[in-house]
């Protein structure tokens, strides 16, 4: 009886997270590069839905957008026609050696320990499966006796 609850709570975590929303990624510009032979290429600009974010100064919250930058193998042309252009993923922040940034508005300098990476929707789905299959390895947390143990423990 408990394989035939925990197989029916698997199949049905694994429903319920294929059903949920993708979140998606918007391709707002383009940036053109050089290699370092010199040769052109071209990295596409990112960015991530709305997010309110409190100030940790003032205590107000504003309205706020994630960015990313990847590299592309497209030309000019096919850049311009990807603008506006939406892929599944999000932005996740990623930790980094330390890094110097100049903020240009101010030119404060900024020691950073992160960037701003894209993480397409395959990558998020396989974290999520890895991390219940985790779950439905541990069999000790479900009830044996279609009872839990903490309400063995109140009657």
């Amino acid at each position: 009886m408990i394989v035939e609850v925990v197989v029916q709570i698997y199949f049905l975590s694994r429903f319920y997270l294929t059903q949920k929303l993708y979140t998606m990624v918007r391709i707002i510009g383009y940036k053109q590069r050089e290699k370092e032979d010199g040769t052109p290429f071209f990295i596409l600009e990112l960015q991530g839905g709305v997010e309110m974010v409190r100030s940790e100064e003032t205590g107000h919250y504003y309205a706020t957008a994630k960015k990313a930058f990847i590299t592309s193998t497209f030309d000019e042309p096919t850049c311009k026609a990807l603008i506006g252009s939406e892929m599944e993923g999000s932005i996740k922040k990623k930790e980094v050696e330390p890094y110097t940034y100049v903020v240009k508005e101010t030119g404060e300098e900024l020691i950073l320990h992160h960037r701003w990476v894209f993480v397409p929707e395959t990558d998020e789905a396989t974290i999520q499966d890895e991390a219940i299959d985790q779950l439905m390895a541990d069999t000790s947390k479900f009830s044996r006796n279609g009872v839990s143990n903490l309400a063995e423990q109140a009657i």
